[in-house]
């Protein structure tokens, strides 16, 4: 025979269970909205002219995107939800902020049809946000403008460095829009499948940082950037992934 008392302990153990589920899908949103306030924040920090400080902002987001689809899909908390959010945030944090923090340090003083790649940027970005898997992903198009800033510093750039960042805004949005194919580190597990040579390159990743961050940076992203038409030269046309595996954007 059953005890009463179970039945209402069975309830708060049901319940239990869905609060703890509600806490899952929790944390990959708190990760997002980390995200959105760092793209925030760098429009700030652009506005004061810490533009040095507006790209690290910057670059926190680029670590928040990381995780929080890392996260989901570790604790099978992935939603529709979480996507879309994702995408709003990463439209902030990734096309308006570093948009905007290079017409600030570089194109405000140049004319119209400069810092118009600017807006440019912006909508490249949104629509390769739309379609997820083709093109340059907008954290690395971002990268490459943040790191431009921090190589370049706080100090107002030379006319031809103006000059440089309005193209490589124009050229950036472009191959965000473009058919480029490009790898995708979100999809590789390196520390399973070769453990070793992965630690080994995140200490030489940190050294590197700790000496010259801003050669490294800017190398890094520019280099991954330039990849994707590279990749084209020497591999040729790929086709394209099915549209049900676009689920998420790849950096």
């Amino acid at each position: 025979m059953i005890p009463r008392h179970k039945g209402p302990r069975r309830r708060r153990w049901r319940e239990l269970r869905e609060k703890r589920g509600r806490g899952i899908v929790l944390l990959p949103s708190l990760l997002t909205t980390g995200n959105l306030f760092c793209g925030f924040f760098a429009l700030l920090l652009t506005v004061e002219g810490r533009f040095s400080h507006a790209a690290l902002a910057i670059f926190v987001a680029m670590v928040m995107d990381l995780l929080d689809g890392r996260v989901a899909r570790l604790m099978k908390a992935t939603s529709q939800f979480g996507v879309e959010f994702d995408s709003l945030a990463d439209v902030v944090s990734f096309c308006v902020a570093p948009a905007f923090l290079v017409y600030s340090f570089a194109l405000k003083d140049l004319s119209r049809p400069a810092w118009f790649g600017a807006f440019l940027f912006v909508i490249c970005g949104a629509l390769r946000l739309a379609r997820f898997n083709i093109g340059l992903s907008t954290p690395a198009a971002a990268g490459v403008v943040a790191s431009s800033v921090v190589l370049l510093g706080d100090e107002p750039p030379e006319r031809w460095e103006q000059i440089g960042l309005a193209v490589a805004s124009g050229v950036l949005a472009l191959l965000m829009v473009s058919t480029f194919r490009y790898w995708s580190f979100k999809e590789v597990d390196f520390v399973r499948r070769r453990p070793v040579q992965t630690l080994l390159v995140v200490v030489l990743a940190i050294m590197i940082v700790a000496t010259k961050h801003e050669i490294f940076l800017f190398a890094l992203f520019t280099g991954y950037a330039l990849s994707g038409p590279v990749r084209r030269v020497l591999v040729g046309r790929t086709h394209a992934a099915p549209a049900g595996l676009a689920g998420k954007e790849s950096p």
